[in-house]
């Protein structure tokens, strides 16, 4: 059913959220201190490219103080535009029955894009 689920989700949208992410992982990639931001963004758009089937995750070291740091700043700049941008897709597919699979998808995919340091889509 995930299969089924992630064709879909590329098919409508998801190639272009996870092509998004990845392009401006790149682009934050050309200064050296948006590296760290930057990579975090194109595994973000890696994992948004199949959600379905996987779950978000903490790691073991999420908490430490440079990937606390690093999600406030994340927050401030990029997380709260991308987490409304996912907030609004889903409440726009939450009207359709048959867009109800996607919107939980973008539902779940809102706190990886607020605190994405320390975090996992497995």
């Amino acid at each position: 059913m995930s299969l089924l689920g992630n064709l879909l989700w590329l098919i409508f949208g998801g190639f272009l959220a996870g092509l998004g992410y990845i392009v401006s992982g790149l682009l934050l990639c050309l200064t050296i201190v948006g590296i760290p931001f930057g990579l975090m963004s194109m595994r973000i758009g890696v994992a948004t490219l199949a959600p379905f089937g996987k779950q978000v995750v903490e790691r073991h070291d999420a908490n430490s103080a440079a990937r606390i740091v690093f999600n406030i700043i994340w927050l401030v700049l990029f997380g709260w535009g991308i987490a409304v941008a996912h907030l609004a897709s889903a409440l726009v597919l939450f009207v359709t029955i048959i867009g109800i699979p996607f919107a939980i998808q973008h539902i779940k995919l809102i706190p990886l894009a607020l605190f994405p340091f320390g975090r996992d889509l497995r």
